[in-house]
């Protein structure tokens, strides 16, 4: 009897064991915002290209060091004359429905992201005149001129396939259910709540791929994602408070990753679509008042604890396409004030200004609130629901518009889709034809020396007209719990998934 007892004690043992070993692990992902819609053409948010990375592969992804490196492509050639781009793809890749992976379906989205109606990728592309299929695993790209940034571009949203059979069905709707290549296939999305994702068993890396679920929860509040966080209800955060480094740091439990940060946060500025003709959308002189009543620095003091970098650029002080002959400079309220007489404006200047919903967005909105009214602004917050901000921005619903943006390896990235007279994300109408053509030019060569040299053309250009303020460069934060092992973090903020372990 007691041989027996222990013998089901054993199997018993086993089967529980065997349960636990099978038993699902969840990743939970707290974001700072609720993205707007996952569909990689016609999305522009940096929280949604967060989860993008875990379901909608891409041509190419980059390293830690911002090599190019193979994701849904092996490699690429370019012609001679830089105008045909040749990409040799990954064999036994399946989308999500089952779908096959192939030449046909990468000319399908590549062509998808430039001829869409509402496609945010058009500038992106604007180069590639069509797509060719060389072979089943080979497409060919010809251009309408050189393009230097292309590369890179297929290394984000622009690169990213979508399942042909599903978003020919969808249509308009495909963001709803989207379709992609990825390690995680769309389970659901409950607006404000949760997306949830599960593990794609036909994934072409499926064997670097160890967690079942990932759930993304949209936590506005950083200090409410940080107690999350400490409780165990999160196992990730992304966008730590500056102010909450040595919290995390002291907490055992917890890991903090950090690099540093590619884009900006700026002001844009509503130009020509502004209903109100406000003064800033009249006056260079008004626009150059605001800026010089910001004190950058003290700004970085006051509200990051000097973590971040004072910047006034598109790129930071530390990127090799920063032009050092235009450095950052301090506030100089008598200079701001006399150009607002120079302007011949009446005073206080109001202005409409829309901030996403968000701590550090609105603490940033009061500190220039609070500047720029010793210079003779009176800075109207708004505060607005963060995927609803884009809507009013292209709606012309703003004058001025603080906004983050997340940032490419290429210095285009950073500047023409925002500032060129046709670019989709120049929300705020800036025009200026030869600021058009220094950006066109700089996307002809790829020569170091001779794009930088048209960057520092183009910096003078934009510092004097100002269609975006910039302020700072963040450092990425981004804290997690010591079970999860595996962890990078990349220059471009996202969070990728492949090859995390949760113990």
């Amino acid at each position: 009897m007691r041989i027996w007892r222990l013998a089901v004690l054993v199997a018993a043992l086993v089967a529980w064991c065997g349960t636990a070993a099978r038993a699902e692990t969840t990743l939970r992902i707290g974001l700072a915002e609720d993205p707007d819609i996952l569909d990689p053409t016609i999305a522009r948010t940096y929280v949604g290209r967060i989860v993008f990375s875990a379901f909608c592969d891409k041509l190419f992804d980059i390293d830690e060091k911002l090599n190019i490196v193979p994701q849904l492509a092996l490699s690429y050639e370019t012609s001679a004359d830089g105008k045909e781009m040749t990409i040799k793809l990954r064999p036994g890749v399946k989308f999500h429905d089952g779908e096959p992976f192939d030449a046909e379906a990468a000319k399908f989205s590549l062509e998808r992201h430039m001829t869409l109606p509402t496609s945010f990728r058009k500038s992106e592309l604007a180069s590639v005149d069509h797509v060719e299929v060389v072979d089943p695993l080979t497409i060919k790209l010809v251009l309408k001129t050189p393009y230097s940034p292309l590369i890179a571009q297929l290394t984000d949203r622009s690169g990213m396939m979508v399942s042909p059979k599903a978003a020919k069905a969808a249509g308009d709707k495909f963001g709803l259910h989207p379709v992609c290549a990825g390690p995680y296939k769309f389970v659901e999305r409950v607006q404000q709540d949760r997306m949830v994702f599960e593990k794609f068993a036909g994934y072409w890396n499926k064997d670097n791929v160890f967690i079942d679920r990932i759930v993304y929860l949209p936590i506005v509040d950083a200090t409410v994602r940080l107690a999350n966080l400490k409780s165990g209800a999160l196992d990730l955060i992304e966008r730590v408070l500056a102010t909450d480094i040595k919290d995390v740091k002291a907490d055992p439990k917890l890991v903090l990753s950090t690099a540093p940060d590619l884009g900006y946060l700026g002001l844009t500025i509503n130009i020509a679509n502004d209903k109100n003709k406000g003064p800033l959308s009249q006056s260079v002189k008004v626009r150059q008042a605001l800026d010089l009543a910001i004190d950058r620095e003290a700004l970085n003091q006051v509200v990051f604890n000097g973590e971040f970098t004072p910047g006034n650029q598109w790129v930071s002080p530390t990127h090799p396409y920063y032009q050092k002959s235009f450095p950052v400079r301090g506030a100089d309220v008598a200079r701001a004030k006399a150009l607002l007489k120079e302007a011949g404006v009446p005073l206080p200047v109001t202005v409409d200004y829309m901030v996403p919903k968000g701590p550090e967005y609105e603490a940033v909105a009061q500190v220039v609130q609070s500047m720029a009214a010793e210079a003779g602004f009176d800075i109207k917050i708004r505060v607005v629901e963060f995927a609803t901000t884009f809507k009013q921005a292209q709606a012309g619903e703003f004058q001025v518009f603080e906004i983050n943006w997340s940032g490419r390896i290429d210095p285009d990235g950073n500047s023409y889709i925002f500032m060129h007279s046709k670019a989709p994300q120049n929300d705020g109408g800036y025009s200026n034809p030869e600021a058009d053509k220094l950006m066109e030019d700089g996307r002809l060569t790829a020569d170091p020396s001779e794009r930088k040299a048209i960057y520092e053309k183009l910096t003078r250009i934009l510092l004097n007209d100002e269609p975006i303020i910039y302020l700072y460069h963040r450092k990425l934060l981004i804290a997690h719990t010591s079970k999860l092992e595996g962890y990078r973090q990349m220059p471009d903020g996202l969070v990728r998934v492949v090859g995390l372990k949760l113990k």
